[in-house]
């Protein structure tokens, strides 16, 4: 394998290596939303055995969001110094002992601290993977961001599936989180040496920045539109099993579909996001998807039947699956702010809708019905289109190239060695 020493440039990366690179990069996404939808898919089991209500379990699933948020001053500066394939080394196997740990707990609190300590690692694993797909979007001089995120959302459809094929067999969830494990550890290994390499050259001025700092304005404009899509995610990934068992009364071999639907329709629309962007432009594009999320959530109120909310959950999948590549790719894309840190405050801000989302829906399910909170999420998806027509930060950004304006720096944009 060949080994750069030096900065290059990517017209000099030959093409079977850049493709090795991209499907490892790809492979490590697939591995993080496996881990994550082998969790989804048991949270109906899981609450069933801890004999939680709808309003406890909204509780404890704050801790998960909460704990990525404590990660997040942190991930970027720790992604920026050491470099991102050395900390998906490390939080990648932490996530899956994490994800171990979900399966052993017995107690309401010790699923919420469980969920804290897997928030922690997943945030870090989430900001180090983010960079190296930033990083090889860049070796392609062209989007291919949206595809790294379809893998992941292909993974939490393979995740679905399996976990409903262990809910069938009844396989205990301990069980069936160890055998994820495994798969992910073997993947992990194969792949690693091929991950690009290096750590941002500038590091250390970003090191010597205060710790807390007032935002760049774009990167907050493009965290606002993360936070409302993250709500509505956060919404289907901890929820839908149970709206589908408690409103839609689905059969207990179906309770898993409308997950299934949403994260089908999610991995699908990020492998088309790439194009569309090319043929429609983000700004056009974003502002249909949050067309498409409230529709969905407001068609599975209005209409709590199998069919229909199937079906409205495949149209909220559609909506979601490009606004987090999209925000990521052009926050990746800033001049002034390396990749790790840029990604780090984008989902600062983006993932207050993911602790605020789960929570909400269940405090108002238990005030007013499960339907009701619903529809409150469903609000986030025309805030989505009204933000889109008012920031300039993505047409600021698709004017931009797509490599960078000097030579290749890892995790700027990286020499890397194989």
């Amino acid at each position: 394998m060949s080994v750069y020493t030096e900065p290059v440039s990517e017209h000099a990366i030959p093409l079977s290596e850049k493709s090795r690179i991209r499907i490892a990069v790809a492979l490590i996404y697939f591995c993080t939303g496996l881990s994550f939808a082998s969790w989804a898919s048991r949270i109906p089991d899981i609450k069933t055995a801890l004999h939680l209500t709808d309003g406890m379990l909204g509780s404890i699933l704050f801790a998960l969001p909460a704990g990525q948020f404590t990660m997040m001053p942190f991930s970027g500066r720790l992604v920026t110094r050491f470099g991102s394939h050395r900390i998906l080394l490390f939080s990648l196997p932490l996530y899956t002992l994490c994800l171990n740990n979900l399966g052993w707990v017995t107690e309401g609190w010790q699923l919420a601290v469980a969920l804290y300590i897997f928030g922690l690692a997943g945030n870090m694993n989430n900001i180090a993977i983010n960079t190296q797909g930033i990083a090889a979007e860049h070796l392609y001089e062209r989007p291919i961001m949206a595809s790294f995120h379809g893998m992941w959302s292909l993974a939490g459809f393979t995740g679905a599936l399996i976990g409903l094929i262990m809910i069938n067999l009844k396989v205990p969830y301990n069980i069936h989180f160890i055998i994820i494990i495994l798969i992910v550890w073997i993947i992990m290994g194969i792949n690693y040496p091929y991950l690009i390499r290096g750590k941002a050259s500038g590091a250390r001025d970003v090191h010597r920045k205060r710790f807390f700092s007032k935002p760049d304005g774009m990167l907050l404009q493009l965290g606002i539109i993360g936070f409302c899509s993250m709500a509505s995610e956060g919404a289907m990934f901890d929820w839908s099993g149970i709206y589908f068992k408690d409103v839609v009364k689905a059969p207990a071999s179906l309770v898993i579909l409308g997950y299934t639907s949403f994260m089908i329709m999610m991995a699908s629309g990020r492998f088309m996001a790439d194009h569309l962007i090319a043929k429609i432009g983000r700004q056009k594009l974003l502002q249909i998807s949050g067309i498409m999320i409230s529709t969905g959530l407001f068609i599975s109120v209005l209409f709590p039947y199998l069919i229909t909310c199937t079906l409205a959950f495949m149209l909220v999948g559609l909506g979601v699956s490009s606004i987090v590549p999209t925000v990521y790719s052009t926050a990746g894309k800033h001049t002034k702010v390396p990749p790790g840190i840029a990604l780090a405050t984008v989902s600062s801000v983006s993932f207050l809708g993911f602790l605020m989302g789960p929570p909400l829906i269940g405090y108002i399910s238990e005030l007013a019905g499960l339907r009701y909170s619903f529809a409150v999420i469903g609000i986030f998806g025309m805030g989505i289109t009204l933000l889109v027509s008012r920031i300039r930060a993505f047409q600021v950004a698709s004017l931009q190239p797509a490599k960078p304006q000097s030579k290749l720096e890892m995790d700027e944009v990286p020499p890397f060695e194989m």
